[in-house]
C-alpha cells in the first residue's frame, strides 16, 4: 500500500468505539448491550474524509507499512469514539427566555408560561425582528459550542417565525452555516411548531399547507434551499391530530422525512399518526401509551428522547425503558432551545442514564448511531465502521465511559474532534486523570 497516501491515521488508542458490529443501521434490545469496542485500536482516514481501516493497532501498523499520511495522531491513553449525533434542537433564535426560568422555579408550568406571553410567542417576536445576520451570528456560536461537546451532526429546526417570510429566514440560515461549518446539519421545516397569535389552528394549517411549503418546495427545487426533514407540534391546544396528519403528509409528498413533537404534555396519539403515516422519528413521548409504543416498534419509528425537556420543566421523563424493551428504535437530542439551553450530548446522555434508567451502552448507542437513524443519515454516521464519514470523538480517558460517567466533564475530557478526517477542534486544556 506504500503508493497511496491518506488523511490522517489516529493510532494507538486505549479502547476504539465502533458501536456496530455489521453495519446496522440502528441498534435495539439486546444489540444496545455490547456494543463494538476495540482494544488498542488505531483509525485510518483518507482524503475523502472516509474512514478507510479501523482495527488493531498492530495489524493497522502492519498493513499500512510505508503509507504516507497527511497527519499522524498518537493518542495512547486515550478513547476514540463516534462524534455524537444530537437529534433534535431548535438552534435558530433571538432573544433569550433567562427571565422565563425564574418562573418555572416559582411553579409555573410550561403551558402557563405560553398562555403569559411567553415560551415560543416571546421568541417568535424577536426572530422575526431580528436581522439574518444577526441570527446567523447566534447559530454559528452556539453550533461551535456543541461542536466543543462533541457533537459532529445535528439536526436544525426552523419555527420561531410562523409564518412565510420568519421561517424561510430560519431556513436560509441554517443552509448558510452547512455552507460555512463543518458541523454536519440536517434541517427541519418546523412551521407548524405554534398556531401564530392572528390565526385559528385551522386557518394556520391552511397557511402552511397552501403558502408557506409550495414556497419551500420551489426553493428546494431551484437548489437555493436544503431541507430534510418536517415537524409539527402535535399537541392540545397546538396542532390536532387531523392537522398535524394533514401538514405531515402534504411534506411527506414533497419528499421531507416526518420527524416530529408528539405526546409531550398530553397523550395524543401521535405514535399511531407517526407509524402510519411512516414517519422517520417523533420526538418527546413523555405521555406515550403502550399501544404507541408497540406501534412504533413495528414501524420502525424512532423515539428521539429529550432529557432535558423533563429535567427543566419537571415532568415525568418519557418511559424508556418501556420503549426499550419493546424494541423501539431509541434516540437522543439535546432539544438544545431557550427553554432548555443545554449544547451537551454528553450530559445528556449521563441524564438519559440517571432519569431514563438508560444504561451507558445504550445511552451511547441512542446517541449515535439511533439518532443518525432518526435524521436518515445512519448509512453516514454514527459508528466507526469502514467506508463511513471520518467523525471521531477524542477523549483523554482509559475508558469511554468517562464521557458519560464526569458530568459536566465534557469541557476538559475532549481532546479532540474531528470531522471528515480533519482536527476541528483541539483542545489544549485537557487534564490527565
Amino acid at each position: 500500500m506504500s503508493t497511496s497516501s491518506f488523511k490522517i491515521l489516529v493510532k494507538n488508542a486505549k479502547q476504539v468505539v465502533v458501536v456496530c458490529r455489521n453495519g446496522e443501521k440502528y441498534l435495539t434490545k439486546n444489540g444496545m448491550q455490547t456494543l463494538a469496542i476495540i482494544e488498542n485500536g488505531s483509525v485510518v482516514i483518507g482524503h475523502d474524509g472516509l474512514i478507510k481501516a479501523v482495527g488493531p493497532a498492530d495489524i493497522i501498523e502492519s498493513q499500512f507499512k510505508g503509507t504516507k499520511f497527511d497527519q499522524i495522531l498518537d493518542v495512547s491513553g486515550m478513547c476514540v469514539l463516534p462524534g455524537l449525533v444530537d437529534a433534535h434542537t431548535h438552534p435558530v433564535w433571538a432573544g433569550d427566555r433567562v427571565h422565563e426560568f425564574a418562573m418555572k422555579l416559582a411553579g409555573a408550568t410550561y403551558m402557563e408560561v405560553h398562555e403569559a406571553g411567553g415560551g415560543i410567542h416571546f421568541t417568535v417576536a424577536h426572530t422575526r425582528t431580528a436581522t439574518e445576520q444577526h441570527l446567523l451570528e447566534g447559530l454559528k456560536s452556539r453550533l461551535e459550542r456543541m461542536l466543543r461537546a462533541g457533537t459532529t451532526l445535528v439536526e436544525c429546526k426552523s419555527g420561531y417565525g410562523l409564518e412565510l417570510d420568519t421561517e424561510l429566514k430560519m431556513l436560509r440560515v441554517i443552509n448558510s452555516a452547512r455552507k460555512s461549518l463543518s458541523i454536519g446539519i440536517s434541517a427541519t421545516y418546523c412551521g407548524a411548531h405554534a398556531v401564530p397569535k392572528n390565526k385559528t389552528m385551522e386557518e394556520a394549517t391552511q397557511d402552511i399547507v397552501a403558502v408557506q411549503l409550495p414556497a419551500i418546495k420551489k426553493l428546494i427545487d431551484s437548489g437555493e434551499l436544503r431541507v430534510d426533514n418536517i415537524d409539527v407540534f402535535c399537541e392540545k391546544g397546538v396542532f390536532d391530530l387531523s392537522s398535524t396528519r394533514r401538514i405531515l403528509k402534504e411534506g411527506k409528498d414533497m419528499g421531507l422525512n416526518i420527524n416530529f413533537h408528539g405526546d409531550e404534555l398530553h397523550p395524543m396519539n401521535s405514535a399511531h399518526i407517526g407509524a402510519e403515516l411512516g414517519a422517520l422519528a417523533i420526538s418527546h413521548l413523555e405521555e406515550v401509551t403502550d399501544e404507541g409504543i408497540a406501534a412504533m416498534a413495528t414501524a420502525k419509528t424512532s423515539a428521539v428522547l429529550l432529557p432535558t425537556t423533563a429535567y427543566i420543566l419537571r415532568l415525568s421523563p418519557p418511559r424508556a425503558r418501556d420503549m426499550l424493551d419493546s424494541g423501539v428504535i431509541v434516540a437522543l437530542g439535546s432539544d438544545f432551545n431557550p427553554n432548555a439551553y443545554c449544547c451537551s450530548m454528553p450530559m445528556v446522555m449521563h441524564l438519559a442514564c440517571v432519569m431514563m434508567k438508560m444504561s451507558m451502552t445504550e445511552a451511547l448507542a441512542a446517541g449515535t448511531i439511533n439518532a443518525a437513524y432518526a435524521l436518515n443519515r445512519s448509512h453516514t454516521h454514527g459508528s466507526l465502521e469502514t467506508g463511513k464519514q471520518g467523525d471521531l470523538l477524542i477523549i483523554n480517558a482509559p475508558r469511554w465511559e468517562h464521557l458519560i460517567y464526569q458530568f459536566g466533564g465534557h469541557q476538559e475530557l475532549i481532546r479532540y474532534v474531528i470531522i471528515k478526517g480533519e482536527i476541528v477542534y483541539e483542545n489544549n486544556k485537557v487534564l490527565s486523570l
